[in-house]
C-alpha cells in the first residue's frame, strides 16, 4: 500500500510540473516508428545476404540442404567459365557506354528546361513521362521498333534509302540498340539535375554578368561547381544502375546474339533458376557486389577533388 501510495503522489507531483508520462514523449514515439525498420532490416536484409554468402560457398540446388563445397564456386567462376567472363566484359562496356551520356543528356536538357518560358512545365512532362512507363511494357514497344525484318526503325531508313541495321541480331549492334532504350529513360536524371540547377543562387551569376562574363563562362565558372554535389551523386547511382543491368537482356534479347547482350545480373539469374546453380549464382551476385563496392570507394576518395560542398 505504501509503494501504491508514493507510486501515486509522484505521478501527481509529475502531472502538476507538466511532465508527460514517458510513453506519450517523442522519444518513446520516434522508437515506435522505428519499430518497423528495426525489425525488418535485420529480418529481409541483413540475413538474406549473411545467408547468400554461406551459400556461395555451397552447392545447392534450390531444394536440398546447402553442402558446403569451399571456394569451389568461386574457382570455377574465376578460371573456367568463359560465359562469366563474356558478361562482365560485356556489363562494363554497356555501362562505359551510357554512364558518361547519360550524365551529358541529362544535364543538357536540364539546362534547356531552367528556362522561364511559356508552356515549359508540359515540355518537363513530357520529358519525364518516359521514367514512369511500366519497364517490360516500353521495352516490347522497342523490341518491335527495333527488329530486323519487320522494324518500325529498319522501316525508316528503307524509306530512305539507306541500309538496315540488325539491332537486335548483330554483335556490334545490339549495345548500341539498348542503350538507345536507356538513354530514351533520361528524364528522371534530368529532374534531378533540374533541381540542382534551381537552386544555385541567382545573386553569383548577376556578379558573373556584373564582370562580363558570357552564358558558357557562367556555366563552367558558377554552374557546375555549385551542382557537382548531384553530379557526384548521379555518377554513382548511374555506375551502379549500368553494372546492375538485367530487365533489357530479359525481355528483349535473352542474353545475345552470341552472348554480346549477357549481362552479370543476367548470368546470375540464367545460373540460378535456369541451371539450378544458386550456390554459384550467390558467388556471381558477392563478386559483382566486391567489384561495385570497390568501384564506389574509388569514386569516392577521388570526388574530394571535384566536388565542391556550400560548407567548404
Amino acid at each position: 500500500m505504501d509503494i501504491s501510495l508514493e507510486k501515486k503522489h509522484s505521478d501527481r507531483a509529475d502531472a502538476k510540473a507538466g511532465k508527460k508520462p514517458f510513453w506519450k514523449t517523442e522519444t518513446f514515439q520516434g522508437y515506435t516508428f522505428m519499430i518497423p525498420t528495426l525489425i525488418g532490416f535485420p529480418l529481409f536484409c541483413v540475413y538474406p545476404l549473411i545467408y547468400s554468402l554461406y551459400c556461395s560457398f555451397c552447392d545447392w540446388d534450390g531444394y536440398n540442404p546447402p553442402a558446403w563445397a569451399g571456394i569451389k564456386n568461386y574457382k570455377y567462376i574465376l578460371t573456367l567459365d568463359p560465359i562469366f567472363k563474356k558478361s562482365l566484359l560485356v556489363t562494363f562496356e554497356y555501362a562505359l557506354i551510357n554512364v558518361p551520356i547519360m550524365l551529358i543528356l541529362g544535364l543538357a536538357l536540364a539546362v534547356l528546361l531552367n528556362k522561364k518560358l511559356p508552356g515549359i512545365k508540359i515540355f518537363r512532362v513530357i520529358y519525364y513521362l518516359p521514367t514512369i512507363v511500366p519497364a517490360v511494357a516500353a521495352l516490347i514497344l522497342w523490341q518491335f521498333i527495333f527488329k530486323s525484318d519487320t522494324g518500325l526503325l529498319n522501316g525508316a531508313l528503307r524509306q530512305i534509302g539507306l541500309p538496315t541495321v540488325g539491332w537486335l541480331t548483330d554483335e556490334n549492334a545490339v549495345l548500341v540498340a539498348l542503350s538507345i532504350i536507356k538513354w530514351w529513360t533520361v528524364g528522371g536524371m534530368m529532374m534531378i539535375f533540374l533541381s540542382g540547377l534551381q537552386s544555385v543562387p541567382a545573386e553569383l551569376y548577376e556578379a558573373c554578368e556584373l564582370d562580363g562574363a558570357g552564358g558558357w563562362a557562367k556555366f563552367r565558372h558558377i554552374t557546375i561547381p555549385m551542382i557537382t554535389p548531384i553530379l557526384f551523386m548521379q555518377l554513382i547511382t548511374g555506375l551502379i544502375g549500368g553494372l546492375q543491368a538485367f530487365t533489357e537482356a530479359s525481355v528483349i534479347t535473352g542474353g545475345g546474339p552470341s552472348y554480346a547482350s549477357h549481362f552479370v545480373n543476367f548470368d546470375i539469374y540464367r545460373t540460378a533458376f535456369g541451371d539450378a546453380k544458386y550456390g554459384r549464382a550467390c558467388a556471381e551476385a558477392w563478386i559483382l557486389f566486391i567489384i561495385i563496392m570497390v568501384l564506389t570507394v574509388v569514386v569516392f576518395r577521388k570526388s574530394e577533388t571535384y566536388v565542391y560542398y556550400d560548407n567548404e
